[in-house]
C-alpha cells in the first residue's frame, strides 16, 4: 500500500533502519515522534535521539512530547490523520486514545519471536540464555506490554559468538525489511492476524548494571554468555589489582575442579585462563580501566599475571 500516510515513533538506533526503509520506499511520513533530547556521554551534552537525528537528516518534521498521554500530544497526532502509526522502541506505552487514531492501527517491530521475551531487553536475553534463534515480530499494538496480535515473524539464527551488539544490528535491519513487506500488503496481513499464546509468554526487564560484575563461582558457560550479553554496553568486568578489568572475549575450556573460582590456571603470550564454578574461561580480549579494548597479548606486555593468582 504505497499511498499509506503514517506517523513514525521511535528513539534508539534499533529504530533507524526502519525509518530509512520507509522513507526509501516512498511512504508519506507525516511526522516522526521521538523522546525528548537527553544528556548523553561523559560530557553530559544534550543531544537528540538517533531517530530524531535521522529524521532531521531526511527533512522530516519531528515531535518530542514529554508525554503521549497529554491532550496536546494526542491532538497533535490526530491532526496528522495517519492511516497507520509505526512504533519501534519508542520508549513508552501508548494510551488507547493514540492506538485508536489510525484506521490500520499501530504496528510495532519487536526484537524477539513473541510471545517469548516481551519487555525491555529481548535481544540481551536471547544471548544471555543461549537461544539458538531469535528474530523479529511485527504486531498490532494494544494496551498491554507486547501483547498484541501477530502479523508476521522472521526467524534469525544466532552465531556461536553472537553478542547483543551483533544481534541488535541484524534484527534492526531484518525488522525494517519485514516491516516494509507487511506494509505492502497490510490489509491481508491484518485479516490473518494471530493472537499470542499467553501460556508461552516470557518477560524481560532492563539489564541491571550490577550484573556486569563477573561472579567466578558461576558456570563458565554462563559467564561467557554474560560477556557477550553485555557487549557493547556496559561490559562484564572483574577486579584485578584493585581496578576494573572488562572482559570482552573468552572461550569455555576445561578447568581444574580443585582450584577455587577466580584462580588463574594458565598464562600464555595471547591469553590467560581462569577457573569458574564449573569449567574455566580462556580470556582473549580485555579492557583495562580508562583504556581501550585490547587483545590479551597487548595487555600482558604491561601487566604481570601468575598462575595461582586470584582475580
Amino acid at each position: 500500500m504505497a499511498n499509506l500516510r503514517m506517523v513514525f515513533m521511535g528513539t534508539p538506533d534499533f529504530s533507524v533502519p526502519s525509518l530509512q526503509a520507509l522513507y526509501d520506499a516512498g511512504y508519506d511520513i507525516a511526522a516522526v515522534v521521538s523522546q525528548p533530547d537527553k544528556q548523553r556521554g561523559r560530557g553530559k551534552k544534550v543531544t537528540p535521539s538517533p531517530v530524531k537525528a535521522k529524521a532531521l537528516e531526511l527533512g522530516l518534521p519531528v515531535l518530542q512530547p514529554d508525554s503521549m498521554r497529554s491532550e496536546e500530544a494526542i491532538a497533535a497526532i490526530a491532526a496528522l490523520q495517519p492511516d497507520v502509526i509505526i512504533v519501534i522502541a519508542y520508549g513508552k506505552i501508548l494510551p488507547k486514545a493514540v492506538l485508536d487514531i489510525p484506521a490500520y492501527g499501530c504496528l510495532n517491530v519487536h526484537g524477539s519471536l513473541l510471545p517469548m521475551y516481551r519487555g525491555a531487553a529481548p535481544i540481551q536475553y536471547a544471548v544471555k540464555n543461549g537461544e539458538p534463534v531469535s528474530g523479529v515480530t511485527i504486531m498490532l499494538l494494544d494496551e498491554g506490554m507486547d501483547t498484541g496480535k501477530i502479523l508476521k515473524k522472521t526467524v534469525v539464527p544466532l552465531e556461536a559468538k553472537e553478542t547483543t551488539g551483533t544481534l541488535f544490528q541484524k534484527l534492526s535491519v531484518i525488522g525494517a525489511e519485514t516491516l516494509v513487506e507487511v506494509l505492502a500488503h497490510l490489509p491481508a496481513y491484518e485479516s490473518k492476524a494471530v493472537a499470542q499464546d499467553e501460556s508461552q509468554a516470557t518477560y524481560t526487564a532492563k539489564i541491571a548494571k550490577d550484573v556486569a560484575a563477573i561472579q567466578w563461582q558461576d558456570q563458565a558457560v554462563c559467564i561467557e554468555r554474560l560477556i557477550r550479553t553485555l557487549d557493547p554496553h556496559p561490559g562484564a568486568y572483574t577486579i584485578l589489582a584493585g581496578k576494573r578489568l572488562k572482559i570482552w572475549s573468552a572461550d569455555v575450556v576445561d578447568g581444574d575442579d580443585t582450584a577455587a573460582p577466580g584462580t588463574i590456571l594458565a598464562v600464555t603470550r595471547k591469553s590467560f585462563t581462569v577457573q569458574t564454578g564449573q569449567g574455566a574461561l580462556c580470556i582473549r580480549e580485555v579492557q583495562p580501566e580508562s583504556r581501550k579494548r585490547m587483545a590479551v597479548a597487548q595487555f600482558l606486555q604491561g601487566n604481570m599475571l601468575t598462575v595461582g593468582q586470584l582475580i
